[in-house]
């Protein structure tokens, strides 16, 4: 019998792993199940997932992702998601397209605010309105331009921009060579040159057969009411009944011998001062179901002592061979019904893929015949453990990620809390393995070795291929243009002008009205301080929750650093951790970190500093790590190993990083391109974003590529600045350490904290050096093998006359999630647009995302300011804006981040007194503060420079309207 709301209870369970409840439900009216965990964790967690197998790859899945979020039945306005991200206080509101479910997730740490987000959502899954405008705007439609009919849509464009990426083609490519036979076999995402195949009534008919109750599992996590959750979902079910629904994922057949697949990805045409383009390749192993978690731990061990580690058997074979500049593969993939184990090089020369392949599949059984060292195990082991403990998502809902990591069973009818219950099969392997059976062997073995369902993926450089993509998709246009009637094409330009008509239609009074939000004085007045004290100097201790786990910052100033040593500087933060020490190989350590800690590695932290000008930045190396307290003696010997004991002049393992540095950058050009542009842009407003440029940009591939294209000529001076780096900055006048923990084992931790940090080198503290920057055309375009655009736009707002204040961090959220969002996403195509404020810096970025414009976005930007100066909005729309600004300060954070946080505004010099004033600042924003900071913002674009990333076809056109556009080979 129904035990509440139609629920009946199937199981009720203690997860001790994470201290929480669990119930299991099943809605027996419709035959929907949730799972309710209940814990004392208050950034809360809602969920609704369906089982979407898509049977073609048109991108149904994703598109009716994007579009049920635009509008529903309780919520008639164009996008209530927009909406939500004008004015909720969420720590989490998206949703995610995979190969065999769409998922709709929210959290909120304000209760109000969550059941608002968990109503709105369910009522656009279940209720939406998605008319053909919908369809069109969101996934594709026939637009015509000046020169004749294009293809346009958001979805559209945004595969564009992920085919451009070869990583991506080369994972897509990976998957449907395993599963040929079924729904992993085409892409849920959409391939560009399928989409415009989809129709709006398959599109309506797979939301029909999909979107019900019976095909869905509901989630719901933290410190709200349970009961209040089955209250919630019988308003929505109720009215449902249960149905058959299709939608199960079969299992693939298994191949009797491996198979083979080759395919080009776009690159740039070979030049006489780079290096020729290099090929791609992965061999991909069809594994069991994700049902035995033991196996799946088991095979979690596997993978990391294959390539967990820079010194793992397998990683260390393919990197020192030289045959490829990095890993290609994502490892052991566990979120399929069956899983996968994929591994390759990226950067090979065509002709040496085979004796590439050939290493891996030789270097396996060469492990399996030697047997995996009982350290290598250990070290995976302990490796795991920690991360199942301690839990740490980042800025990642907690509740999120077990939903994703339960989901993983649940969906194909397992137990959903199998994933989560990881303790007694973590201890049975931990047993079987301490008995001396040889599990990892066996495995390797029976799933890798003898495993004929093996898919070998080539991709292939392609010079022609980028303007091939372009040409085809002109004849695409041609022939669907072609083959449309009369009355086909009068409605296709018909619906393009409803788009439009739809697009310039604003939402009534009413209808907005009807989203709920919260109200300013449902906000707290003040600020939520970071626990935080100096126990020394050179020592800040925050007071946190941490189960058990001590965080700490080692972080070096390096303001001192010459010029011609920054770019130096990611390399050598990973030369302290990777290249082993005097007494120990790189592996031997790695492995020792593996075995002791959670983790060790370095970063750099750059920041502007509040009240300084443009030539005052903090810049520093931070070496950081955890570990649990009753290792502490270890974890500080290893910290004081990797800054006193670093070898610098291993110049094999130097020269792999080297590699491996140069192919991940470059990949961020196609898939980050945003990013890069930006940073170049920045990178004549200040210091920080100077060296941000000089490290992490395209300056800093540039010197990446120059080492790498005549290392031995290049290392005698890269191994003396290494030495030179550690003399300078690995100091203890220049450190200061961070420790987050609890105060109870805050006191064991400290003694031998002081103790290895007196072990330091010491000495006086090195003057700031002058960083020169390098000289940057007003306008730039950076010419990549991309189908689409990134394009950015900044100035410092200083150089107008105008000072910081808070209401320009709500301009700021507005314009991107009103103006630029309706502007250059719905009407321009683009994925995304942003408009952010650094307060510190006084500097003013709007960038746009696999964006198919450039022209129309730049008019955008250059418009901007006059739609905030013209601005004439309801008091309650202001308030939105205001409260979701108010959410972005308060961001939820997990303890490691809020110490990390607080150190780096001790840096910046964010005082409580200064961020409780922007708080005041930002929740008394009036009207007119925010025209005049629209005022500010059209007098700062104007003129202000530009850089963009885009094809080279792309820039030469642009160049048309700009012609002062220096246009530079980026890759």
């Amino acid at each position: 019998m129904p035990d509440t709301y139609g629920f009946t209870l199937v199981t009720e369970q203690r997860i001790d792993e994470y201290d929480m409840q669990a119930r299991l439900y099943r809605h027996e009216p419709t035959g929907a199940e949730l799972l309710s965990l209940s814990c004392a964790d208050d950034n809360k967690v809602f969920g609704v997932t369906f089982r979407t197998p898509p049977a073609d790859s048109t991108g149904v899945p994703h598109i009716l992702e994007h579009s049920v979020l635009c509008g529903s039945r309780r919520y008639p306005v164009k996008e209530p998601f927009v909406e939500l991200l004008k004015s909720s206080l969420q720590t989490f509101l998206n949703a995610f397209t995979y190969p065999d479910k769409t998922c709709y997730p929210v959290a909120s740490a304000n209760l109000a605010d969550f059941y608002n987000l968990v109503d709105v959502y369910l009522d656009a899954v279940f209720h939406p309105r998605i008319p053909e405008e919908i369809f069109g705007q969101e996934g594709w439609h026939l637009h015509p331009e000046a020169d004749g009919l294009v293809f346009k849509g958001v979805v559209y464009n945004e595969m564009k921009g992920v085919y451009s990426s070869p990583e991506s083609l080369l994972g897509e490519l990976s998957q449907r060579s395993v599963f040929p036979d079924q729904a992993y076999g085409v892409d849920s995402g959409g391939d560009p040159a399928h989409i415009p195949d989809l129709t709006y009534a398959q599109f309506k008919d797979f939301h029909s057969r999909y979107y019900h109750p019976s095909n869905a599992r509901f989630f719901f996590y933290g410190d709200d009411d349970p009961q209040r959750r089955l209250e919630i979902l019988d308003e929505y079910l109720r009215e449902y009944s249960r149905i058959q629904v299709d939608s199960a994922i079969a299992l693939q057949p298994r191949f009797s011998e491996p198979r083979r697949v080759e395919a080009t990805y776009a690159c740039a045409a070979p030049r006489e001062d780079a290096p020729p383009p290099k090929a791609y390749f992965t061999i991909n192993w069809l594994l069991p179901e994700v049902r035995d978690m033991e196996l799946g731990l088991a095979l979690d061990v596997l993978e990391h002592t294959l390539i967990g580690l820079p010194g793992s058997a397998l990683r260390r074979a393919l990197i020192s061979s030289g045959l490829g500049e990095d890993l290609s593969g994502g490892g052991l993939e566990g979120e399929l019904r069956q899983m996968v184990f994929s591994i390759g090089l990226k950067g090979v020369m065509p002709e040496d893929i085979p004796k590439a392949e050939a290493l891996v599949l030789d270097t396996l059984r060469s492990i399996q015949e030697q047997g995996v060292a009982p350290e290598d195990v250990e070290a995976a082991l302990n490796t795991i453990e920690f991360r199942l403990r301690e839990n740490n998502t980042g800025s990642f809902p907690r509740g999120l990620s077990l939903m994703l990591r339960s989901l993983t069973t649940w969906l194909h009818g397992g137990d959903p809390l199998a994933p989560i219950r990881f303790q007694a099969p973590l201890e049975s392997l931990k047993a079987r393995i301490a008995s001396g059976e040889k599990v990892i062997e066996k495995l390797l073995a029976e799933h890798l070795i003898e495993n004929t369902h093996r898919a070998h993926v080539v991709l292939l450089p392609d010079p022609g291929m980028a303007q091939r993509l372009v040409d085809e998709e002109k004849l695409r246009v041609e022939a669907a243009q072609a083959a449309l009637t009369p009355e086909a094409r009068a409605h296709a330009l018909d619906l393009a002008r409803r788009i439009q008509l739809f697009q310039d239609t604003p939402d009534s009074p009413e209808a907005l009205a009807t989203i709920p939000n919260l109200h300013l004085a449902d906000l707290p007045a003040r600020n939520r301080v970071i626990p935080a004290e100096w126990r020394a100097p050179d020592l800040f201790f925050h007071d946190l929750p941490t189960n058990g786990v001590v965080y700490l910052e080692l972080a070096f100033d390096m303001a001192g650093t010459p010029r011609e040593l920054l770019p130096l500087v990611p390399l050598f933060g990973r030369a302290l951790v990777e290249c082993g020490t005097d007494r120990e190989d790189f592996a031997q350590f790695l492995n020792r970190v593996a075995r002791k800690t959670g983790g060790i590695g370095a970063s750099v932290s750059l920041t502007s500093v509040r009240g300084a000008g443009p030539g005052e930045a903090s810049s520093r190396i931070v070496l950081a790590g955890k570990a649990t307290p009753d290792r502490a003696p270890e974890f500080l010997e290893l910290m004081r190993d990797a800054l006193t004991r670093a070898n610098f002049d291993n110049e094999a393992r130097f020269k792999e990083m080297l590699l491996e540095a140069k192919a991940r950058a470059e990949r961020g050009l196609v898939t980050s391109g945003h990013a890069y542009a930006a940073r170049r842009l920045r990178s004549r407003f200040g210091r920080a974003s100077l060296a941000d440029e000089l490290l992490s940009g395209l300056t800093g591939i540039e010197s990446l590529r120059a080492w790498a294209a005549d290392f031995d000529a290049s290392w005698p001076k890269l191994r003396e600045g290494l030495h030179e780096l550690r003399r300078l900055v690995l100091r203890s006048s220049g450190l200061q350490a961070n420790v987050t923990l609890d105060a109870s084992h805050f006191g064991g931790f400290e003694p031998g904290l002081r103790a290895m940090i007196d072990t330091l080198p010491q000495g006086a503290p090195t003057a700031p050096a002058t960083w020169d920057a390098p000289a940057l055309p007003a306008r730039e375009g950076l010419a990549a093998p991309v189908q689409v655009n990134y394009v950015a736009q900044a100035r410092n707002l200083a150089e107008i006359g105008y000072a910081p204040h808070g209401s320009m961090l709500v301009a700021c959220r507005y314009l991107r999630n009103a103006y630029l969002w309706e502007r250059v996403r719905v009407r321009g195509g683009a994925y995304g647009a942003f408009c952010t404020f650094d307060r510190h810096a006084n500097l003013l970025t709007m960038l746009s995302y696999r964006d198919p414009n450039i022209a129309k976005t730049l008019e955008a930007f250059a418009e901007a300011g006059d739609f905030l100066g013209g601005l004439d909005v309801p008091a309650e729309e202001l308030e939105r804006a205001v409260i979701g600004t108010v959410g972005d300060l308060d961001a939820y954070m997990l303890p490691d981040a809020q110490g990390h946080v607080a150190l780096v505004r001790h840096w910046s010099r964010d005082t409580e007194e200064a961020r409780q004033a922007l708080r005041e600042e930002v929740m008394g924003t009036t009207l007119e503060q925010l025209r005049q900071a629209g005022k500010a913002i059209a007098a700062g674009i104007a003129g202000a420079p530009v850089v963009v990333l885009g094809s080279k076809e792309n820039l030469e056109q642009a160049r048309q309207a700009m012609p002062d556009m220096e246009i530079t080979a980026a890759l």
